[in-house]
């Protein structure tokens, strides 16, 4: 018989608190529920009744604050309990958890548990079939701020269920110097000059397209440079030019037919916009029992 595998404990990152989980699922309850759900009302009030939560397709799981939070805002009698760990990898036909209470409560946190269920687990998924391909390498993958509106640390949280790795998480917590804010400051020695003054205790990375910018951005003393769209020639002299000096990132198109080589270069991170932006909701469904 099979055994279940051992749990994967996911931390809970900084950026995250109980009281933002609670604040994003409020408005997102509201935006559903306005001034009640009036189908639900069609159920006898005191009609009790118990779900089941089925995946259909295989899938990284990620979501369980907010699948949790919404039952405890609609439905605080009726707890998730669930069959899968966070970050777990799960076949289709796998029963995620299951939840018993008032049977119009259920049916009025149902869209909204699911919609954080299916696309945190989407984008847990993207994660993990990036880094799983480089997994070879020293290499990681990052996440970037191209996120679904509104749902940046649920997704950021969702990347680092998967296996990835998170970029900065706003414009706030470090810089990232590209190609607009080099041509407004004059330079790229300018504006690393200038980012160090301004914030010394900052990451300041800069976005180059040449070699050239490169070679500027380590004599200005960068923390990590950002090759975009580098071939992978080129790519190779840049990791010898640094000589780990700062750490490279490399970013531009890359996909699951280009990861690999990338990754192979020896450069450090791989950012991925499409990890958050491209996510396709993964197929999920509830059903009474």
């Amino acid at each position: 018989m099979p055994t279940k595998p051992e749990e994967k404990k996911i931390d809970i990152p900084a950026y995250l608190s109980p009281a933002s989980i609670e604040a994003d699922v409020q408005q997102a309850l509201q935006e559903d529920i306005g001034e009640g759900d009036i189908t639900a009302q069609l159920i006898p009030a005191d009609t009790e009744a118990s779900a089941r939560v089925i995946a259909r397709e295989s899938a990284s799981i990620a979501g369980r604050p907010w699948v949790d939070e919404v039952f405890k805002q609609v439905a605080k009698e009726a707890i998730p309990a669930w069959q899968v760990q966070e970050g777990e990898q799960v076949l289709a036909d796998t029963i995620l958890f299951t939840v018993t209470g008032n049977a119009r409560q259920l049916l009025t946190a149902e869209r909204c548990a699911l919609n954080y269920l299916q696309v945190l687990s989407a984008t847990a998924t993207a994660a993990h079939r990036y880094a799983q391909l480089i997994q070879h390498t020293q290499c990681k993958v990052l996440d970037t701020r191209k996120t679904l509106p509104g749902l940046r640390c649920a997704q950021k949280y969702a990347v680092l269920c998967g296996g990835g790795n998170n970029h900065r998480i706003g414009l706030w917590d470090a810089y990232l110097i590209k190609e607009n804010h080099i041509a407004a400051c004059g330079s790229i020695r300018a504006a690393v000059k200038t980012a160090k003054q301004l914030h010394p205790g900052k990451a300041v990375e800069v976005e180059v397209e040449r070699l050239e910018q490169l070679q500027e951005a380590i004599s200005v003393g960068a923390d990590i440079v950002m090759l975009d769209n580098f071939e992978l020639e080129t790519m190779r002299t840049a990791v010898k030019l640094t000589a780990g000096r700062l750490k490279l990132e490399a970013s531009g198109g890359i996909d699951d037919s280009s990861i690999v080589a990338i990754a192979e270069t020896g450069v450090d991170f791989i950012s991925i916009g499409a990890i958050t932006k491209h996510c396709r909701a993964v197929d999920l469904s509830m059903r009474f029992f």
